[in-house]
């Protein structure tokens, strides 16, 4: 049997592992560039097949990586993409060995998240109190801590308001979530974010798509379109090196602050793990700070 090519095992990773792996359109995307990225590097050392890679020649990617200056995350993603390749290959009887078996994953660099401090956020919410539409999805952004990608993903029934919108801790919407690796969460919905989608609503127009939030010609928003209006009031508002994944990080850093348990952000924000919403622990400290500092009696 001649030796499998590069070609042919991309081809066998995206019709045979991918699917049965029922991974995300995203997730498959993303392998398939970072597989297809190595191949290019390894075709131009001069190899021809999977089966002549070695960790050497991985451990050479990395570094090629690491000089095109592309960062920790991105570079350690790629080798849970390489993981999966060659161990799929592994597994299938494709290769004898799996050469990511001695392959160290780079060192993620710690960067605290830029958030809004209690000014900007107020800021922010007037600039676009105006127009219902965009307050109602800036407010939800900052009141519920949803990805761009989640929020785009909404429709009508994901939605469910009070019949009397109040302060009352029992009287709470909700929203269903369609969050990474096809997991779902419900979050609750306070007040101000009741109010603020009761308002889109009343005025939301007749559109055959489902989608929460629509376009001037009423068609689902896209993520970039979110974006452009996220990134069209926060220039109104005067906020600089800020964007749509900000108003996650205010989120989560204002509720630690003002005392919401670790353990109850991890799930507002559908972290799989503590330590990762444990960065906000130190954030929090900063808004409170600023807050005690701008706020002084």
């Amino acid at each position: 049997m001649e030796p499998l090519t590069f070609g042919a095992a991309l081809a066998h990773f995206e019709t045979v592992y991918m699917p049965s792996r029922n991974l995300s359109p995203r997730t498959r995307i993303e392998y398939r560039n970072d597989v297809a990225q190595l191949i290019a590097f390894l075709t131009a050392q001069g190899l021809s097949g999977p089966a002549e890679v070695t960790l050497a020649h991985l451990q050479a990617f990395l570094a090629h990586l690491d000089e095109q200056g592309l960062t920790g995350v991105t570079r350690r993603r790629k080798v849970a993409s390489l993981r999966a390749f060659f161990g799929f290959l592994h597994a299938a009887g494709y290769l004898s060995h799996n050469p990511t078996g001695g392959l160290t994953p780079p060192q993620v660099e710690r960067k605290e998240p830029r958030f809004l401090s209690t000014q900007e956020y107020q800021a922010l919410l007037r600039a676009c109190s105006h127009q219902p539409r965009d307050a109602a999805l800036i407010e939800l952004l900052l009141q519920t801590g949803m990805r761009l990608s989640e929020v785009a993903r909404l429709t009508l029934d994901d939605i469910e308001l009070p019949g009397r919108i109040t302060q009352d801790p029992a009287n709470t919407g909700s929203v269903v979530v369609h969050g990474k690796g096809r997991k779902q969460r419900i979050l609750p919905l306070n007040y101000k974010a009741c109010r603020a989608l009761k308002a889109w609503l009343n005025v939301r127009p007749q559109s055959e798509s489902r989608a929460l939030f629509l376009t001037k010609f009423r068609q689902p928003m896209s993520t970039r379109a979110i974006q452009r209006v996220v990134e069209k009031y926060l220039k109104e508002a005067g906020i600089a090196n800020a964007s749509v994944h900000t108003l996650r990080h205010s989120f989560a850093t204002h509720h630690v602050a003002r005392g919401t348990s670790l353990k109850t952000v991890q799930e507002a924000l559908g972290h799989a793990d503590l330590k990762t919403t444990s960065i906000y622990v130190s954030t929090a400290k900063e808004a409170m700070k600023r807050d005690l500092q701008n706020n002084a009696l």
